[in-house]
């Protein structure tokens, strides 16, 4: 099953030219809906420049309650209700968003016009889903912050088909039972599950952080993990200059973590504004003093990036999405 992750928003505290503010979708492959995580002001802009549908929006996870992780909430509710979406939603937050949605909802006494379900979750909570589960994790920050923990089911009922038809079983109910580890006698013949089951394909492991200054309170689920999505919001030279110093994690520390542990592959994101691609502080210097010490692949997040990770190797490839102009919708809106 391939994994896609598209980049809405990356910029840490305000919006700027180049960046929104935290919000990052998933997709998976054998999934017809996608899953946002945290929602900063502006988010259901970019999805409507990213491609990606509100109509098919299923989930969203919501890691604290600082605004430019959620504040685009209640823009994103209303603008599924003028466009006629009928499609349940969950939202997934810590505690306080219940009272913040209801409150925002009761003050404009908005009726949605579609089922909004909100779930308060707790830390070390796991949440179990299709084809993944997920597990919500502590971090450190100025307030109650968290980090998603997903991992991809094992498969271990696959069927070697082709083996099986050359042993003279061709596709039929057996097939079922052998899959459920069960022998099955056809015509006189045995077959056991042992000799045409192929082997465990291992569930891949992402995690998608909010707000952390310690990168190092993940502890062993970075243990070999697929893919790390982690904020990187200053220099470490910035940092120790910072008058008053806010709990976010520098590029040094991140990439110190991130090759202890032995992470495959690593994006970072949630980028001060002081950062710019020219200028006295560069992408380009986040970049170095990571790789000062870590060694696997490394991206440093821009809006509308759009990774995809291989099913068979694990692989993340990067590519652009093509960004769409401000849609003109022929959908006539009402109040």
């Amino acid at each position: 099953m391939q994994w896609e992750l598209t980049f809405l928003g990356t910029s840490a505290g305000r919006p700027t030219k180049e960046r929104n503010v935290s919000a990052v979708g998933l997709s998976l492959e054998q999934e017809s809906g996608w899953m946002l995580f945290d929602c900063g002001e502006g988010t259901q802009r970019q999805i409507m420049r990213s491609g990606l549908s509100s109509g098919k929006l299923e989930t969203i996870f919501i890691t604290h309650l600082h605004g430019d992780h959620y504040y685009g909430l209640p823009g994103l509710l209303d603008s599924r209700k003028m466009d006629r979406i009928t499609k349940a939603l969950t939202i997934y937050g810590p505690k306080g968003i219940e009272r913040f949605l209801n409150c925002v909802m009761d003050t404009t006494e908005k009726k949605l016009g579609y089922p909004l379900h909100i779930i308060e979750y707790e830390t070390n909570q796991e949440i179990v889903f299709a084809h993944f589960s997920l597990k919500i994790l502590p971090l450190h920050h100025s307030i109650e912050s968290h980090a998603f923990y997903i991992k991809e089911h094992t498969v271990s009922n696959r069927l070697d088909e082709k083996k099986l038809r050359n042993a003279g079983l061709p596709p039929s109910p057996h097939y079922g039972e052998l899959k459920k580890g069960r022998e099955v006698t056809v015509e006189g013949k045995v077959y056991t599950p042992e000799d045409y089951l192929l082997d465990p394909i291992k569930g891949r492991s992402l995690i998608i952080a909010g707000d952390n200054s310690k990168p190092e309170i993940l502890g062993d689920h970075l243990n070999n993990l697929d893919l790390l999505v982690h904020e990187c919001t200053y220099t470490q030279e910035v940092y120790d200059h910072l008058p008053v110093k806010i709990l976010h994690a520098t590029a040094r520390e991140l990439g110190m973590a991130a090759q202890k542990h032995g992470i495959k592959n690593l994006i970072a994101t949630h980028i001060s504004p002081r950062y710019r691609k020219s200028g006295k502080y560069t992408l380009a210097m986040l970049k170095e003093e990571i790789e000062t010490s870590y060694r696997g692949k490394l991206w440093i997040a821009e809006d509308f990036d759009h990774y995809r990770m291989d099913p068979k190797d694990g692989i993340v490839h990067n590519t652009r999405v093509p960004i769409k102009g401000t849609p003109t919708d022929d959908v006539e809106l009402f109040d």
